[in-house]
């Protein structure tokens, strides 16, 4: 007897469910569009609006971190702005409960990496408030990070897609002493306050003097007329964890 044979076809794979497909360069547009659409769609649910954003190094130890480390005198400064992210961060998310006794009216967000990043979540964590992070998929940055509202913790492949959540819904910026993508996230935000492509008040700390003042001349760009005197007021520079504190909570409640 003639076995007959299965002609039954194999069920297709519906394109939404087709990984090879999801991953692959025709799909980027999907993959784009849903780095806006999660976040939007969660942050919602969270009823997160306004944030207060801290950039920083990646490589900031804790104070803890150094005394059994190597490289102590190199370090020391970086635990120092560590340990001033987490205390500004910690007071300024004390400030914001105690604005709305139901909801957090301002978010502390960081790029959810090491270093000031997770001494941004830790501030908020201590004053038993909610946190946010951006995380970026880079291999040094793929670490824990405890301190974080699990709800409120993104994973991002690109860096624009990242880049439009930190600045949309950003009241405030912090921008404590970092490299290359420190230097990237506050000019371009000073770039799209400049030139007006960002027109809300938006009020710019950068902590710690001797950094950035060794590092930039701001005066240089007046003097060659790259910038206009002007431009110098988008940010305040200082390295007094109260001055910072004053500053950002006042121009807030200017609002």
């Amino acid at each position: 007897m003639k076995k007959t044979k299965n002609t039954k076809k194999p069920q297709i794979e519906k394109a939404y469910k087709n990984l090879d497909f999801l991953n692959s360069k025709d799909a980027r547009t999907l993959r784009i569009l849903s780095e806006y659409l999660y976040p939007k769609k969660q942050l919602e649910e969270e009823k997160v609006t306004n944030t207060i954003v801290i950039f920083g190094s990646a490589r900031a130890p804790s104070p803890g971190e150094l005394s059994n480390k190597e490289g102590r005198s190199k370090n020391h400064k970086l635990a120092e702005y560590y340990d001033a992210t987490r205390i500004l961060s910690k007071r300024l998310t004390e400030w914001s409960k105690n604005l709305n006794q139901e909801d957090q009216e301002y978010v502390i967000c960081s790029g959810g990496g090491p270093g000031i990043m997770i001494a941004a979540n830790r501030g908020a964590s201590e004053a038993k408030g909610k946190s946010m992070a951006l995380r970026i998929s880079l291999p040094f940055e793929n670490i824990p990070n405890p301190y974080v509202t699990p709800e409120l913790e993104f994973e991002f492949h690109y860096f624009f897609t990242r880049k439009f959540w930190f600045s949309y819904l950003a009241k405030a910026l912090v921008i404590m002493p970092g490299g290359f993508g420190t230097l990237d996230e506050f000019f371009e935000i000073l770039t799209l306050i400049q030139t007006e492509k960002m027109k809300k008040n938006l009020p710019i700390v950068l902590f710690g003097k001797e950094y950035w003042s060794k590092l930039i001349n701001f005066e240089t760009l007046v003097e060659f007329g790259t910038i206009d005197r002007k431009d110098l007021d988008l940010f305040l520079l200082t390295s007094s964890v109260d001055e910072a504190y004053e500053y950002v909570i006042s121009s807030l409640n200017s609002k």
